[in-house]
């Protein structure tokens, strides 16, 4: 990977973290397309001793990312939210490790407030 101005599409999905941990976040792209959201993918990351970091990255594969914007995608995620770690393994930095798994969405799902 280089740092190579992302491509278009990548360089305006919008990224919102929705959960926070003191180890651990889980945010989500979402791709502004014809005037909506839609949801891109969503990367899990786990910040490890040491300073390296580990993360799931789901693409959805409605949203049809080629593997070039694949990799400018984990480009990006190194870049914007991990400062200290380095998907190339630059000397010095923390290295950083990504899955990358390509799946369908099919719902979300939330116990009830009565626990059921």
């Amino acid at each position: 990977m280089n740092d190579a101005t992302p491509s278009p599409r990548i360089a305006r999905l919008v990224w919102r973290r929705t959960l926070r941990t003191g180890s651990s976040e889980r945010l989500l792209a979402v791709e502004l397309r014809d005037g909506r959201e839609l949801d891109a993918a969503a990367a899990d990351l786990h910040f490890l001793e040491g300073g390296a970091v580990v993360g799931t990255v789901t693409i959805l594969a409605d949203a049809r990312f080629s593997d070039d914007e694949i990799a400018e995608l984990l480009l990006r995620i190194d870049e914007d939210f991990l400062p200290g770690a380095n998907v190339d393994g630059v000397s010095g930095e923390a290295r950083v490790t990504f899955t990358v798994v390509v799946a369908a969405s099919v719902a979300n799902f939330e116990s009830a407030p009565d626990g059921r």
